[in-house]
């Protein structure tokens, strides 16, 4: 796409035409000189760091006019946390992206590192008419026109103020808690529509023949009442909005406030599709979602992920931390125990939720903390293979008897294994294993009630008594919080309130607890269970928590596997599509490969069970 441009550019001068090629929005970037029948614009939303995908981007994008991007691109998966977000700008660098916005998740490396990317790294402009300063001067232009074969289009950019619960709050705050930056937020989204329509005016002023909303805004009810469709008919002058954050996928027509046609499109996420809008030469213009599986990628954009890749192989085994204990899953037999037991590493995880997120209490269930650190150096590998999921965490708030209910679910197969068993952080608790479990699964083993006596009691949270009436906050991920993971269907989005919504993923989370919390190193006081579940067996003896083990030496590192020819691996206990890749190609980073081939089977990449069968293609 690049070369299109700057071809395009050089006839145009060969032929003496005047070209304006500025950044600023009320200056105009030339695309092309040569009439055209129609415009072709491209645009991605929420790819959340699926960065393996954008060579068929890059493929599309050489037949189109115009790539653009509606926020969220540079958080979501291991590359994003380890390189800040640079790894991704640097790939939409070489695509050619014309402009983009932020999405939530672009701040959540902190504001400082965020303009940084923004402003000198990236070679495409970002714009934002609400994403203000403290004077209420927008920190980005508000629009961005296009000339495009003599056609001028102007891109709006608007960003949801959900980012301030959906990032994290200090991150717009100056040292004393006063917040800095702002999204037009206020006056029940009438501050957000007057931001949007001045910005049509002006881009309109400035000559657009067409003007396109490019928003991380969504469809969703609680984003009301921000959300697109809000937007738009509350606005007029949209000939088209490219749509982000809620992760749907549609390609519609809505009406403005003026009752006119605006096309409308949303791709989903993870790049499974490329949004297409089509501006015909007699003004028609259509939306439509491009599945990705059906495209070629573009050998060359193939060969430079490729050494994005590398780098960031390199950069997992740089160490980051250290520990002068051995941080485990197992117990003193050396079996795994996370999911039935207290662990020392299942107390760090969820004490790194608790204390990164403010909560009275944290839940991290068993099934998501995955592998073993030895004492020594923590390289950024060591963390990831721990939480591989790319989880998203989230603060909300819940009752007493939400907590207890969810306990007792997460101990309902005691002695037996379980990955809803909860490590947790902030209370204390006892589990009565001669007590029958009494818990109430539907057909979907979906927690319905409690249905006789609790096997969980004496439940402290802060050293106080559970109240089963009082409100607590609640640290956890996403897919328990939200989407009822492991069965937990006392949370969910409807259950719960959300305070704090996805910001930041499961490993980040670790890393800044150890990192900045612990002051980059993990002491002795982890050196064994804290005591924090008492569990009561057959003989009327509590179990108590093992002593403490020697540490141990560094293990020393595994030489990768060769990779893999294709064929089949049937999951093992333990495994996940991150540890599978690791095996059978040597590196984690290849888990998408595997997810891609089985997407018949495998809905959720954090989702596999025992003995399922899975295709891996060759290396």
């Amino acid at each position: 796409m690049k070369s299109k441009k700057l071809l395009s550019l050089l006839l145009a001068l060969a032929m003496m035409f005047s070209l304006a090629v500025t950044a600023s929005a009320e200056e105009t970037m030339v695309i092309s000189s040569a009439p055209a029948d129609e415009i072709v614009i491209l645009h991605t939303n929420d790819v959340h760091c699926n960065y393996e995908a954008y060579d068929k981007v890059a493929a599309l994008a050489k037949e189109a006019d115009l790539l653009v991007d509606a926020g969220d691109a540079i958080q979501g998966g291991v590359i994003g946390t380890l390189s800040k977000g640079e790894y991704i700008v640097d790939i939409m660098n070489e695509i050619g992206y014309d402009v983009a916005i932020p999405g939530n998740h672009e701040f959540d490396y902190d504001m400082d590192q965020f303009l940084k990317l923004a402003k000198e790294k990236a070679e495409y402009p970002y714009i934002s008419a609400n994403f203000v300063d403290e004077t209420g001067k927008p920190v980005f232009d508000a629009y961005k026109l296009f000339d495009v074969d003599g056609t001028k289009v102007a891109f709006v950019g608007l960003c949801t103020p959900e980012t301030f619960t959906k990032s994290t709050p200090t991150y717009f705050q100056d040292g004393n808690g006063n917040y800095i930056y702002g999204f037009c937020e206020g006056g029940n989204g009438q501050k957000l529509y007057a931001a949007a329509q001045k910005a049509i005016d002006a881009a309109e002023a400035a000559g657009a023949d067409y003007v396109i909303g490019l928003g991380h805004l969504g469809i969703d009810g609680e984003s009301s009442p921000w959300t697109s469709k809000e937007v738009i008919a509350n606005t007029t002058g949209f000939d088209a909005f490219i749509d982000g954050h809620s992760h749907s996928t549609f390609a519609e027509t809505v009406k403005d406030k003026a009752g006119n046609d605006v096309a409308f499109a949303q791709t989903g996420t993870k790049l499974a599709n490329v949004g297409k809008i089509t501006i015909k030469a007699d003004g028609t213009i259509t939306c439509e979602n491009i599945d990705l599986a059906n495209v070629t990628a573009d050998a060359d954009t193939t060969a430079y992920i490729a050494t994005v890749t590398e780098k960031f192989d390199a950069l997992q085994k740089q160490v980051v931390a250290k520990t002068e204990v051995e941080l485990t899953i197992n117990g003193a037999d050396g079996k795994r125990a996370v999911r039935s037991a207290e662990t020392n590493l299942g107390d760090l995880c969820a004490d790194a939720y608790r204390v990164m997120l403010g909560a009275d209490v944290a839940f991290v269930n068993g099934g998501g903390v995955r592998a073993n650190i030895a004492a020594g150096d923590i390289t950024y590998g060591d963390i990831v293979s721990v939480h591989p999921f790319g989880n998203e965490a989230c603060l909300v708030k819940v009752t007493g008897q939400q907590i207890k209910d969810a306990l007792e679910l997460g101990a309902s197969a005691y002695p037996g294994e379980s990955g809803g068993f909860l490590q947790v952080s902030g209370l204390t608790y006892t589990i009565d294993s001669t007590i029958p479990s009494s818990v109430v699964r539907d057909e979907k083993n979906m927690f319905v009630k409690v249905d006789g006596a609790y096997r969980v009691s004496d439940i402290q949270v802060g050293g106080q008594p559970l109240d089963v009436n009082k409100t607590y906050t609640l640290a956890s991920h996403n897919y328990m919080l939200k989407s009822q993971g492991d069965g937990y269907a006392m949370f969910g989005t409807d259950n719960v309130e959300i305070v704090k919504d996805c910001v930041m993923i499961d490993n980040q989370v670790l890393i800044n607890y150890i990192v900045n919390e612990l002051d980059g190193t993990v002491g002795k006081e982890y050196a064994a269970p804290e005591g924090r579940i008492t569990i009561v067996t057959a003989s009327a003896e509590p179990e108590q928590p093992a002593e403490p083990e020697k540490p141990v030496e560094p293990a020393k590192p595994v030489e990768p596997e060769k990779p893999a020819e294709s064929g089949i691996y049937t999951v093992a206990a333990g495994d996940c599509l991150w540890s599978i890749a690791q095996k059978t190609y040597g590196t984690g980073t290849k888990w998408g490969v595997i997810y891609e081939a089985n997407k018949a089977t495998v809905k959720d990449p954090g989702m596999i069970y025992i003995g399922q069968v899975l295709t891996i293609p060759s290396a």
